[in-house]
C-alpha cells in the first residue's frame, strides 16, 4: 500500500462524525459573509443598475439624478476603474459593460448609506440603449451559427468502419435543460481598506485565489496588496467558482474610492437573473450496435449553451466529451463539442462540470435503443461495461473496471431486483392506468481537473506551545464537509485526539495560489497537503520523543496523544512532547504541498490521462406513474457508491444523498424558462423565484432511500485510501429518468422506444405516455387513449421514437 494511502494505528479518519459546524448551522450561530456586515462600522451598501433588455449598445448613462437621492454616496461606472475593467479570466466580461448582453445585465452600481437608498438610487439612473437583435434559445444560436471558444474533437478507432460493421444503426437528438444552483446563500462580498491601503475582501467564493487576482487587476494592484477570505459558504455547487469575482471587485472598488467598507449582497431575484447556470446542451448522435447489442461506433455533436461570455464553458465541454462513454466501452468514436453564444447569463460550473451532460447523452441513447434491440435496458448496459485492458475514447485505461460490475451487482443483490421486476410486471398487468418501472444506471466519473496545473494543493499547520493545533488549507467549505475531513486527516497524521485541532478560515495570505474547491478534488488535494505538513511536524517531534524516551525515532509511535516506544512501557504525553520541542527550538509550523502525479493531457489532440482515478457507483430507482396526468412518485432508491476507504462515512453518505436528489431535480423538476418571444420582455428569465422554479423538496424524496458505501475499496495513491464524493452521486439520478421512461413505455407495446424530454416533468411524462399509447393504437388499429392522431394528444412537444430514430 502506498504511503499516502496507508492508515496508522487508531486513526481518526474513517470514524462517523457530524459536520464540524453542524451545531452552528442548526442554531443559526454560523457566520456567513453577509453576517459580518453587522460587525463592521460605517458600511456602504451596493445595488446594481440592471438593464432589462437582452442586447443593446449603451448610448447614454446618466447618474446625476441618482446622486440627488438622499443617502446615495456614489455611483460606480467604468470611468472609476483604475486597473482593468474586466471580471473574467478570459477578459471577455467587462465589469462595467458598454454593451448589454443579457436581460438584467448590471451596467453600474450605486453605493448608499442604506440598502434602500442604494436601491432608489439605482432606479434613478438613466440608461439609453440602442437595442440590437438577440439570440435567446440554444436552437436560435445554432441556426445563426453563433459560437465562441474552442471546438474540441475526440476521435478513437475507425468510426466509418464501425458503422459498416454494425447490425443496427440509430440516430437522434436530445436537448436538455440548464439548472439553477439555488444555493441558500446568494452571492455576497464585503470589502474594506486598512491603514496601509491593503484591500481585505470577505467573499462567498469557491476560488479565493482567483477572486484575489481579479480584484487586484481591477484595482491596478499586485496580488500581495489584496487578501481574500472565505469564512464559509451557504452552498456553492460550482456557481461560486468564477462568478463571485466581479461582485468582490465591485465591493473592493467601492471601498477603495470611498474609504469605507462596502457590502455587495444580491437578493434572490438578482442572483437568479445575474448569475450563470448549469449549461443546457443539445446533442445530435448516431450509434451502431452489433447483433448482440454491443456498441460498435458512436458519432455525436454536443453543443453547450455558453451564454454571453466564455466563463468556464470550454473546460465544461471538454469534460462532457470525456464522459460521454460513462461505463461503456466505445471502440470507435468521433465526438465534437462547441459552445453556443446566446444573450443570456454566462453559464458556469455546476456540480459534475459537464460530466452529467455528457453521460446523460449516452444513458438516453441506451434507454431509447434497448427496446428497439429487443433487450432489457439493464442487460444492454451490462453487455457494454468496460472490461480489463480497455481504454476510454481519449486514451486513458480504465484500471478498475471490476468496480463497475461490483457496485452494479451489489445493488442488484441488495435491492432484490429480480423479484421486484416480477412484482412490477404483475402490478402493471393489473393496473391499466398506473404503471411502475424499475431502472438501473451506473457511473464512471473521472477525478482531477482537466487542466493539469490546477491539480495542486497547499496547507499551513501550526502547533502552539500548549499542544493545540491550527490548520490552514486552500480549500473552501460550502457545507460539503471538507473542513471536517481536514480535521480528521490532521488528527490522524499527528496521532492526537480530534479536540486538539482547530481549523482557520480559508485566506489567501496563509496559503497562496490555491485551486478552486471544485472537480471533487478538494479532499484529495488539500487532504494530501495537510497530511504532508503534519508529517513534517510529526517527524520533528518523533526525534524529540526518541531523545526523551531513549530510543530511535523509527521505533516511536504517537497514538491518541501519547508517544510510546515499541516494546516499551515508557510514554510521553503530547502536550509535554510539544513543550519539550519548543524549548529545544524545534520549528512547530510547517507548510504542506501536494501535486497529483501521473497526469498528462493534450487538449489539442484530446488525448491523455487527465484523471487520477475514476469514481464508481450504481443506483436502482423504482417509480410509479399516473397515466391520466403524468404525475409520478419515486417509490424506492438503492445506491451503492465507491468512495474508496471513507474518511468520514457520515459526511460521505450525506453527500451521496444530497447529490442524488440534486441530480433528480435537474432531470425531473427544474424547468428553467426564458421569454423567447419578440415582445418587450424578450430574454427575461421567467422562473426567477422559488414560486416558479420547482426545487426538490421532501415530497420528491424517495419513499425508501438506501445508500451503501462500497467496502474494502482502498484507493491506492489517494489520501488515506479515500475517493472523491462531491460530484459523482449526482449522476446516479439517471436511474430515476430511465425508470420514468420505462414506466411511460409500459402504457404502449413492447419493443417500441420512448423519447422523454429533459427535465422529465409530469407534463413531459404525460406526452411520452401519449406517444406510447399512439404506438399501441397504431399496432391495434385503434385511436390512442386521450386523443386522436389529430387531437390534443398529438400536439405535445415530444416526438415518438419512430420519428426520432432511423433504423438501419
Amino acid at each position: 500500500m502506498s504511503h499516502l494511502s496507508q492508515r496508522p494505528e487508531k486513526p481518526v479518519v474513517g470514524v462517523p462524525m457530524p459536520h464540524e459546524s453542524a451545531a452552528l448551522h442548526v442554531t443559526g450561530a454560523a457566520l456567513y459573509t453577509d453576517d459580518l456586515v453587522h460587525r463592521t462600522k460605517d458600511v456602504l451598501h451596493a445595488y446594481p443598475v440592471q438593464v432589462m433588455k437582452a442586447h443593446g449598445r449603451i448610448t447614454a448613462l446618466r447618474t446625476e439624478s441618482a446622486l440627488s437621492v438622499p443617502g446615495v454616496v456614489r455611483v460606480l461606472t467604468a470611468a472609476d476603474v483604475p486597473g482593468v475593467n474586466d471580471a473574467g479570466m478570459k477578459h471577455d466580461e467587462p465589469l462595467f459593460p458598454d454593451t448589454v448582453m443579457f436581460h438584467g445585465h448590471a451596467v453600474a452600481w450605486v453605493l448608499g448609506e442604506t440598502l434602500e437608498a442604494a436601491r432608489l438610487g439605482a432606479a434613478a439612473v438613466e440608461v439609453e440603449l440602442d437595442e440590437r437583435p438577440s439570440l435567446v434559445t440554444l436552437r436560435e444560436a445554432i441556426e445563426a451559427g453563433s459560437f465562441h471558444g474552442a471546438r474540441p474533437e475526440m476521435l478513437t478507432g475507425d468510426v466509418d468502419a464501425g458503422f459498416d460493421d454494425s447490425a443496427h444503426v440509430f440516430a437522434g437528438e436530445l436537448q436538455f435543460s440548464d439548472q439553477e444552483h439555488f444555493y441558500l446563500e446568494t452571492h455576497a462580498a464585503l470589502a474594506h481598506i486598512d491603514e496601509a491601503e491593503q484591500v481585505f475582501v470577505q467573499s462567498s467564493t469557491q476560488h479565493p485565489s482567483e477572486t484575489q487576482e481579479i480584484v487586484a487587476h481591477v484595482l491596478g494592484l499586485h496580488s500581495h496588496e489584496v487578501t481574500v477570505q472565505c469564512l464559509r459558504m451557504g452552498g456553492g455547487f460550482g456557481g461560486k467558482e468564477m462568478q463571485p469575482h466581479g461582485f468582490a471587485a465591485v465591493a473592493a472598488l467601492g471601498a477603495k474610492l470611498t474609504g469605507r467598507p462596502v457590502r455587495v449582497r444580491l437578493n434572490r431575484t438578482q442572483d437568479l437573473t445575474m448569475s450563470g447556470k448549469r449549461h443546457g446542451f443539445h446533442a445530435r448522435w448516431k450509434i451502431g450496435f452489433d447483433a448482440d447489442g454491443r456498441i460498435q461506433a458512436l458519432e455525436a455533436t454536443l453543443t453547450a449553451d455558453g451564454g454571453w461570455s466564455l466563463d468556464l464553458s470550454e473546460p465544461v465541454v471538454a469534460r462532457a466529451l470525456c464522459h460521454i462513454d460513462n461505463t461503456y466501452w466505445i471502440p470507435n468514436a468521433r465526438i465534437t463539442g462547441r459552445i453556443a453564444r446566446t444573450n443570456k447569463v454566462s453559464n458556469t460550473a455546476f456540480r459534475g462540470f459537464g460530466g452529467p451532460q455528457g453521460m446523460l447523452v449516452i444513458e438516453d441513447i441506451m434507454g431509447r435503443c434497448a427496446p428497439l434491440l429487443g433487450l432489457d435496458p439493464m442487460e444492454l448496459r451490462e453487455r457494454n461495461f468496460y472490461r480489463r485492458g480497455q481504454s476510454t475514447p481519449y486514451g486513458q485505461e480504465v484500471v478498475q473496471p471490476e468496480r463497475i460490475a461490483a457496485v452494479w451487482q451489489q445493488v442488484k443483490d441488495d435491492a432484490g431486483i429480480a423479484d421486484r421486476k416480477r412484482e412490477i410486471a404483475a402490478f402493471n398487468a393489473a393496473h391499466p392506468h398506473t404503471k411502475r418501472a424499475l431502472a438501473m444506471t451506473g457511473i464512471k466519473f473521472g477525478i482531477s481537473f482537466n487542466l493539469t496545473a490546477f491539480n495542486q494543493g497547499g496547507a499551513l499547520v501550526l502547533i502552539y506551545k500548549d499542544g493545540s493545533v491550527l490548520i490552514n488549507h486552500g480549500g473552501t467549505e460550502m457545507g460539503q464537509g471538507l473542513h471536517t475531513k481536514m480535521l480528521q486527516v490532521a488528527a490522524t497524521t499527528l496521532g492526537i485526539p480530534l479536540h486538539k485541532v482547530r481549523l482557520a478560515p480559508t485566506r489567501t495570505d496563509k496559503v497562496p495560489n490555491t485551486s478552486a474547491t471544485a472537480a471533487s478534488a478538494g479532499t484529495d488535494l488539500n487532504g494530501a497537503a495537510v497530511k504532508n505538513a503534519c508529517e513534517q511536524l510529526r517527524d520533528r517531534l518523533l526525534l524529540v520523543a526518541a531523545t526523551r524516551l531513549g530510543s530511535n525515532a523509527s521505533d516511536v509511535r504517537i497514538v491518541e496523544g501519547v508517544a510510546r516506544t515499541l516494546g516499551s512501557d515508557q510514554e510521553l504525553a503530547w502536550d509535554d512532547l510539544v513543550r519539550t520541542a519548543y524549548f529545544q527550538r524545534v520549528q512547530l509550523s510547517a507548510a504542506g504541498f501536494y501535486r497529483t502525479e501521473g497526469l498528462h493531457w493534450d487538449a489539442k489532440a484530446f488525448q491523455g490521462s487527465p484523471f487520477k482515478y475514476f469514481s464508481h457507483g450504481a443506483a436502482a430507482a423504482e417509480v410509479e406513474v399516473d397515466g391520466f396526468t403524468g404525475a409520478y412518485r419515486i417509490r424506492r432508491v438503492d445506491i451503492v457508491h465507491d468512495v474508496g476507504d471513507s474518511l468520514s462515512p457520515m459526511i460521505d453518505i450525506g453527500q451521496v444523498e444530497g447529490g442524488f436528489v440534486q441530480g433528480a431535480g435537474w432531470l425531473t423538476l427544474e424547468d428553467m424558462r426564458w421569454d423567447a418571444s419578440d415582445g418587450p420582455y424578450r430574454g427575461r428569465l421567467l422562473t426567477q423565484a422559488a414560486s416558479t422554479y420547482k426545487l426538490p423538496s421532501f415530497s420528491e424524496m424517495p419513499e425508501e432511500f438506501h445508500v451503501t458505501l462500497l467496502q474494502n475499496a482502498t484507493e491506492e495513491g489517494a489520501v488515506y485510501g479515500s475517493k472523491a464524493v462531491g460530484e459523482p452521486p449526482l449522476m446516479l439520478a439517471f436511474s430515476v429518468r430511465e425508470a420514468l421512461r420505462q414506466a411511460a413505455g409500459a402504457f404502449g407495446p413492447s419493443g417500441a422506444g420512448v423519447e422523454l424530454a429533459s427535465p422529465a416533468t409530469p407534463e413531459a411524462v404525460y406526452w411520452a405516455i401519449q406517444a406510447a399509447r399512439r404506438n399501441d393504437a397504431a399496432r391495434n388499429g385503434d385511436a390512442p387513449h386521450g386523443g386522436t392522431r389529430n387531437g390534443p394528444a398529438a400536439d405535445g412537444p415530444t416526438r415518438t421514437e419512430a420519428e426520432a430514430l432511423s433504423g438501419a
